[in-house]
């Protein structure tokens, strides 16, 4: 692990973990060995970020888009959920990260749903990386069901229109118990957001690597800390204010 300064680390991390198919085809191999490649990358991209001191760290395993995937690719994909949750839960543990998700989950299989459930609530108490897993997760979705519940709460009389501001929107949200990311990453030279945490990222700084998901490793995500460390973030600020 390189020597970073504590003062320019993100406390919060988003990564679209973009590229595992592209990754296999450019090798000649299925679209399945680029998944459980990628696999393997998030343990490594989990175990270093936990390492330099990083708070909270939110995956983008799953979209809301993704069904529209051919049905054995997804099929794959929940099966690889299923297997690296129960590979990883007892690191994860000894590692003291808290380990969550986010999503319309009821989308799931039952089977899957509680199995994902249960492995958060076993990890519960754990004080230290938050990793946070987004399935079957958009960001439209994210806003609708927000704006849905303060609805519900306004008809019920226990909000009033006036008290809606951008402030409560946010408490409702999914991420509601995390800070905005600092810095987003997106592997595979892909330029988009893709419908992920579009509330959230509204200040965030972002990142866009070139290499697939299964070839990003501890030292490119060193570069994508080292570069956000060189910026600065202004949130609608004068330079001259920021140096104050």
């Amino acid at each position: 692990m390189s020597s970073m300064n504590a003062e320019v680390i993100p406390k919060h991390i988003a990564i679209i973990m973009d590229g595992n198919g592209r990754w296999a085809t450019s090798r000649k191999l299925p679209r399945a060995a680029g998944h459980r490649a990628g696999a393997e990358t998030v343990r490594r991209i989990v175990k270093a970020s936990a390492e330099r001191g990083i708070e909270a760290l939110t995956l983008f395993a799953f979209s809301s888009e993704n069904w529209n995937r051919p049905e054995r690719e997804v099929k794959l994909i929940m099966e690889l959920f299923s297997w690296t949750l129960s590979r990883e839960l007892k690191r994860l543990q000894n590692a003291n990260i808290r380990l969550e998700f986010i999503g319309d989950l009821s989308a799931l299989s039952e089977k899957l749903r509680k199995k994902l459930l249960a492995g958060a609530e076993k990890t519960a108490e754990n004080t230290g990386m938050k990793l946070v897993v987004a399935v079957n997760y958009g960001g439209r979705w994210d806003i609708t069901n927000a704006t849905l519940k303060i609805a519900r709460a306004v008809q019920l009389g226990d909000l009033t229109t006036e008290s809606i501001n951008e402030q409560m929107l946010s408490e409702y949200l999914s991420t509601a118990h995390l800070p905005d990311p600092d810095l987003f990453i997106r592997t595979s030279g892909e330029l988009r957001i893709s419908n992920f945490l579009m509330w959230q990222l509204a200040y965030t700084e972002l990142y866009f690597a070139d290499v697939h998901w299964p070839d990003f490793d501890e030292a490119e995500l060193d570069k994508a800390i080292t570069d956000f460390s060189n910026r600065q973030r202004r949130f609608g600020k004068t330079p001259e204010q920021i140096g104050e």
